[in-house]
């Protein structure tokens, strides 16, 4: 419950940035971005705690750049169709960087 309504707000904030203009994040994804993958893939907690640190970072004080999630998973692998809509890229053991999957344009 608490994560649909972070993400509801998150997806308001970003529609309404988006009409007013205003968005100059230093960071691909963006800070509001990260949120939303930290969200989906983390429990609460470490959602809130990454995405305030990233927040933190987003100054002049800091280069920018590329900075993906990073998350702690162990991942199951099964033999069952799925829709993919990360894709979780091996950094250390457990560790992944989470990648969103863009749509196809067919």
């Amino acid at each position: 419950m608490i994560k649909k309504a972070l993400l509801l707000f998150l997806k308001i904030y970003q529609k309404f940035f988006t009409l007013i203009g205003y968005g100059s994040c230093r960071f691909y994804p963006t800070c509001s971005e990260y949120a939303k993958w930290q969200i989906e893939n983390n429990n609460i907690f470490k959602a809130i705690f990454y995405t305030i640190l990233r927040i933190l970072r987003c100054n002049q004080l800091f280069v920018g750049g590329i900075d993906y999630p990073v998350i702690k998973k162990n991942l199951i692998i099964t033999k069952k169709k799925i829709v993919v809509k990360y894709w979780y890229i091996p950094k250390e053991k457990n560790k992944y960087y989470v990648i969103k999957r863009f749509k196809d344009n067919m």
